[in-house]
């Protein structure tokens, strides 16, 4: 069984930054993509970006530029480093991995959710 858990949310001013983290844990065998998806009261649960096992990232255009996503392989860790926050950006975050518990057979897993809110 494997678990994502993501911390590090909350309620910032605009234009402060803000950090989140969400560790892997369980039956893990190899970890290939992770990334950070959001959504807002509502809307539809949209890309913030992705980073590979190698360490290539992808962004979405809203975000390119302000945010970064890291990750800790030995930790098993995935990081979103959010700047120059606007209040559009509040939403619940949610951490995603591509796992496999065992070798060549690897699922999607989501974890529960960090809300983020912008506001003054």
């Amino acid at each position: 069984q494997v678990q994502l858990v993501e911390s590090g949310g909350g309620l910032v001013q605009p234009g402060r930054s803000l950090r989140l983290s969400c560790a892997a844990s369980g039956s893990i065998f190899s970890i290939y993509s992770m990334g950070w998806y959001r959504q807002a009261p509502g809307k539809q649960r949209d890309l913030v970006g992705t980073i590979t096992s190698g360490g290539t990232t992808v962004y979405a255009d809203s975000v390119k530029g302000r945010f970064t996503i890291s990750r800790d392989n030995a930790k098993n860790t995935v990081y979103l480093q959010m700047n120059s926050l606007k209040p559009e950006d509040t939403a619940v975050y949610y951490c995603n991995a591509e796992i496999a518990s065992t070798p060549g057979i690897a699922y999607n897993y989501w974890g529960q959710g960090t809300q983020v809110t912008v506001s003054s």
